[in-house]
């Protein structure tokens, strides 16, 4: 690592205000990716703002038929949490699932969805279930939030206070993961809702997406026999050492078909 200044501020006053007089600056959430990416010198940051000990960005309640979920919020505590499993058991399910017991212990949603990694998973069920990311001055839809590959809508200097997640009729997540990081190879993540049916992909492509055709497909028929003969397109997917374009193509479908039958 290079040499850095490192701070914990306890109020998001403070950590808003050093990050404006430090010269390039980083916050700092659950470290999962920070870290390693510091280790490489990929990354030399000025100064690190640990947001751990700010208590606003803590904790998981359900209003309703809304689960809102603070920005560093751990994933093992989604997944173990009784509001998540009653409101949407697909995202404690998923949050269950990410990495190893050391990554959930530590990654925090909020670090997770700041990161946007094309294969994260809690991308899929914020776009999914139609989530809003709210930070100090503004909420922004979660479709709005994901804007390309490790980008997002936020701003200099702007933290992610908390997601609000309406609760869905029926939704479930599958993913086909990575081995050896549990990375999602292609996750998709099926919601009936409110507004219809949503289907968001990620794995697949540079960024999250919603899968149009089998939205239409499902709107109809929410079962797996609606998907015959929907194919999906390997034109913009990703073609890596783990998988090529064609054959994400195909996962989508498989991964589709077993989260329909699992929601419904």
């Amino acid at each position: 690592m290079y040499e850095f200044r490192y701070h914990r501020p306890e109020t998001l006053e403070d950590a808003a205000k050093l990050f404006s007089e430090c010269g390039d600056p980083l916050f700092l959430a659950g470290g999962q990716t920070t870290l390693p990416v510091m280790k490489q010198r990929l990354a030399s940051p000025s100064d690190l703002i640990d947001l751990g000990r700010i208590p606003e960005l803590r904790g998981i309640s359900l209003s309703g038929d809304t689960l809102t979920i603070g920005a560093m919020t751990c994933h093992e505590d989604v997944a173990r949490s009784a509001d998540a499993k009653s409101a949407i058991p697909a995202l404690a399910g998923l949050a269950g699932d990410i990495g190893d017991p050391a990554v959930r212990s530590r990654g925090t949603l909020g670090g997770s969805i700041a990161n946007n990694d094309p294969a994260a998973d809690y991308t899929a069920a914020l776009v999914a279930l139609g989530a809003s990311v709210h930070t100090p001055s503004r909420v922004i839809a979660a479709e709005d939030f994901f804007t390309g590959m490790f980008e997002t809508a936020l701003e200099e200097g702007e933290m992610i206070v908390k997601v609000a997640f309406p609760a869905p009729r029926s939704a479930a997540y599958v993913k086909f993961p990575n081995p050896a990081s549990r990375y999602a190879t292609v996750g998709v993540f099926v919601a009936g809702t409110r507004e219809g049916v949503r289907v968001a992909v990620t794995g697949a492509g540079p960024c999250v997406f919603r899968a149009g055709d089998i939205e239409a497909a499902l709107e109809g028929d929410f079962s797996a026999d609606a998907l015959r003969g929907v194919s999906v397109s390997p034109d913009g997917l990703n073609s890596d050492l783990h998988a090529s374009a064609e054959y994400r193509a195909n996962l989508i479908g498989v991964m589709t078909r077993r989260a329909v039958a699992r929601a419904s």
